[in-house]
């Protein structure tokens, strides 16, 4: 059977947004790849992702079992497999999928690369070490999902999320008619550097209550750190000074963070 005849039609609509988004992206499979997130030297500490592999290089990666969840162009698939992780990754999308395995190809990595959807794994039980989810729960449906999640981990398998997010406090801000109609479609082109940044139709930011539903299942916390007050809302991320600024602010009004952060990363281990 065809996967696309047992998709729900929020997955037919993320399936045809990405078969778009693939064809517009072709061109990342003649470009160099850097792997200077988990090379020797000073860290990014202001950075998500940054932030993200510091803590996943804690694991002692090399020949631990990896899930990528939504592995898109391969970026994590590739990051991990170049530390040594056996890594298994999946998208929705096979044209990304597609473009992954091209890159693995031309890195010279042993990655599988497979079509699925997050929310019905055809992976075995207690299989994985680590599951990886950045930039894809905002896109799935988070129950199912999270029941799958379990399953594949190993008891004291790890997961670690990295996503957009929102407080419901501040999302209402967002999507006030001055901010939506007005500063918004003014401010895109200056953020992301294009007219149209990469959303999806039923993608949906993480709120509170979604960060706390994705806690329940994490026994032991190891890390939860908000990113991101004004950088990626007015200011575009690659002006580093005021990222620097930016996260500082968040970690001097730590409590604060959750209401006023726009990302969220979190790791820890998760409970059967």
């Amino acid at each position: 059977m065809q996967l696309n005849e047992v998709l729900t039609d929020r997955q037919q609509r993320e399936l045809e947004y990405h078969k778009d988004h693939a064809a517009a992206n072709e061109a990342v499979l003649h470009e160099d790849f850097s792997y200077d997130v988990v090379e020797p030297g000073p860290r990014r500490w202001w950075n998500q992702y940054w932030a993200m592999y510091t803590y996943l290089l804690e694991k002692d990666l090399a020949g631990k079992k990896v899930l990528i969840i939504g592995a898109g162009f391969g970026e994590d698939a590739l990051v991990l497999a170049k530390v040594g992780a056996e890594v298994k990754a999946f998208d929705l999308s096979p044209d990304s999928v597609s473009i992954a395995q091209k890159r693995a190809e031309k890195e010279s990595l042993d990655i599988e690369f497979r079509q699925m959807a997050a929310e019905k794994l055809d992976y075995d039980s207690d299989y994985f070490d680590i599951v990886v989810a950045r930039d894809i729960l905002h896109h799935v449906e988070i129950e199912e999902t999270m029941s799958e999640v379990r399953r594949v981990l190993k008891k004291g398998g790890i997961l670690c999320f990295n996503e957009i997010y929102s407080h419901s406090i501040t999302d209402r801000i967002r999507y006030s008619k001055i901010v939506d109609k007005w500063l918004y479609p003014k401010m895109t082109r200056f953020i992301y550097q294009q007219d149209k940044p990469y959303i999806t139709e039923d993608e949906e930011k993480l709120s509170e209550k979604d960060v706390n539903s994705l806690l329940e299942s994490i026994e032991i916390l190891e890390c939860r750190k908000y990113f991101n007050c004004v950088v990626t809302r007015i200011i575009p991320e690659r002006l580093v000074l005021i990222s620097k600024l930016d996260q500082a602010l968040l970690r001097v009004l730590s409590v604060f963070a959750p209401l006023l952060g726009s990302r969220v990363l979190v790791g820890g281990v998760v409970g059967k």
